[in-house]
């Protein structure tokens, strides 16, 4: 008779057959049995100070290894904690698996301690939410769970651990596993409706393709690059798309973007949503009669918020590649006007950008704050950005060579996701450097994971842009209420964030000039323990934000 185990131990084996090599998680008694599974297995235990920033770890993880991140938490207040994590990741398509704790099913009803509604408060946020009733069905709960989280759209699933239930020994032979082998070949496009976007790239003079998540999720970057050379077709990108083509691909352009819509005959959407990054697909943002021709893997998400002359439900890469096979230039093969007029503006643009980039003037003008991380940061890095404006300023800047390399929050534009990123690029990528943007807002909500990354030796380096405000929100109350609506805007500039830091366990440096950031950095970087640089910043310069909330 083979020896008895936990359910604990069961969520160990069942993470490790999964290719899960770390677990994100706060203690707490509920999840205990599975940290004692997870230390059998060899499953690194990553334990934070706040439950949303294991969720928001997993959300990397997820991101980065293309595998379930997976986070544990206790319940009831540790569950929700996390749901903030939760709903970004949802939000941003990232595949998670949250297991949460629960008082044992013998106590049901009976106000167990941190009792709570927890399948109902996750539902709307997750693909799946499930309870594991029997220890010995906890792999097939967890199999179901794995399953929905990559399956396109990805995005992350929820499961109850009841107390008694992961503490029950059962035999190994009577556990209840799923079986069999996934499906992994994504959806492809109809053949048909391929031909019909190769005949109207073919006649178009102004076509646009835009990139979102779903262009990384696919993986579609060789594709990309071969349709974007060989039909010499301009590129946008946002979200985790930033990465999929180089930085310097001849066509990948930003600062036109505005412009290229505007006039755009054509827009090829891989992958991405129409919401409020572009100007939600209709006009004045976009021609009364311009052609979209939208691709995604989820059908409900084709059409969303403007009408499309063609809806391909498809896997980005597997349409891509439909499309090359059949015509891979469209008679596209020469230079054209159209890319070489944006080419053009985004030429102009980035010069007068670069004026003001150039400003020596103390404190720091923000845009020259961007510039001295863009020099700063290597070619291979993996950079997180977690703040409002400032983050805007550097992404226009830093190089993002790779696909994976820039993180964001993404659409539910969720502050404090900087550190948890951070934990999870750093032991994903030990070899990398893992830089973070903060707003001085943003750097507040998780600044306690510098302890988290200190204690167990996963190093990274911050850099704050000071400006003693909640930057954006600042600009879009002045603009809408005047100066005088200034109420609940502001911060003290003149506060050692780096001193936090250091008192955390970390390194820590105050720049008050812009040519003293790089060295600062070096010096950073070479403590070789979680680090920040706070950078004091012009108070006086205001991006224009308002727009994005519709002012």
């Amino acid at each position: 008779m083979a020896e008895h185990v936990h359910g604990g131990r069961l969520v160990a084996d069942h993470l490790a057959d999964e290719g899960v090599d770390a677990l994100f998680t706060l203690t707490g008694g509920h999840i205990s049995p599975i940290f004692d599974g997870c230390k059998d297995r060899g499953i690194r235990v990553i334990d934070v100070r706040h439950e949303q920033a294991a969720a928001h770890a997993a959300d990397a993880y997820g991101r980065l290894t293309f595998r379930p991140g997976v986070a544990a938490v206790t319940a009831g207040p540790g569950v929700t904690d996390a749901i903030t994590g939760v709903t970004n990741a949802f939000y941003a398509n990232s595949p998670v698996v949250l297991l949460g704790g629960r008082n044992p099913l013998a106590l049901e009803g009976m106000g167990a301690l941190q009792d709570a509604p927890q399948l109902e408060l996750l539902r709307p946020v997750t693909k799946r939410v499930d309870t594991a009733l029997e220890t010995r069905r906890i792999r097939e709960v967890l199999d179901a769970s794995f399953r929905a989280a990559l399956a396109p759209r990805m995005g992350p699933t929820y499961v109850d651990l009841p107390m008694d239930v992961l503490m029950t020994p059962v035999d190994p032979d009577h556990v209840v596993t799923a079986g069999g082998q996934r499906a992994t070949v994504p959806p492809g496009p109809d053949p048909d409706a391929v031909a019909a976007v190769a005949g109207l790239l073919a006649q178009a003079e102004r076509p646009v393709v835009l990139c979102g998540s779903g262009t990384y999720w696919s993986r579609a970057w060789e594709e990309l690059d071969a349709l974007a050379r060989t039909a010499r077709l301009p590129v946008f990108v946002n979200g985790m798309a930033r990465g999929i083509l180089p930085s310097d691909h001849p066509n990948l352009l930003g600062l036109s973007r505005k412009q290229a819509l505007r006039q755009a005959d054509l827009v090829l959407a891989l992958g991405i949503d129409f919401d409020f990054r572009v100007g939600y697909g209709r006009p004045p943002a976009y021609r009364d009669d311009v052609v979209v021709v939208h691709v995604d893997p989820q059908p409900d998400r084709i059409g969303h918020n403007r009408p499309v002359t063609h809806g391909i439900v498809s896997d980005v890469a597997s349409f891509l590649r439909v499309l090359l096979a059949h015509d891979a230039t469209f008679g596209r093969a020469e230079a054209t006007p159209w890319l070489e007029e944006l080419t053009t503006e985004e030429g102009r643009r980035r010069e007068a950008r670069d004026a003001a980039a150039s400003s020596d003037a103390s404190p720091v003008h923000p845009l020259r704050f961007a510039r001295e991380v863009a020099r700063w940061s290597d070619p291979d890095a993996i950079v997180i950005g977690d703040g409002g404006d400032i983050v805007a300023h550097t992404a226009g800047q830093v190089r993002v060579d790779h696909p994976g390399h820039w993180m964001d929050p993404g659409p539910f534009g969720c502050l404090g996701v900087g550190a948890p990123f951070a934990l999870a690029a750093a032991h994903v990528h030990p070899d990398k450097q893992v830089l973070v943007v903060y707003g001085d807002g943003s750097f507040g909500f998780n600044a306690m994971e510098f302890e988290s990354a200190a204690r167990q030796g996963l190093p990274f380096v911050g850099i704050v842009g000071n400006d003693g405000a909640w930057g954006e929100m600042k600009a879009f109350h002045e603009r809408v209420y005047g100066p005088e609506g200034m109420v609940a805007q502001d911060l003290t500039q003149d506060v050692s964030y780096e001193g936090v830091v250091t008192a955390l366990g970390g390194y820590g440096e105050r720049v008050e000039r812009p040519e003293d950031i790089g060295p600062a950095l070096d010096r950073a970087a070479a403590s070789g323990v979680p680090a920040l640089v706070n950078v004091l910043l012009d108070r006086g310069f205001r991006r224009e934000s308002a727009a994005a909330y519709g002012a």
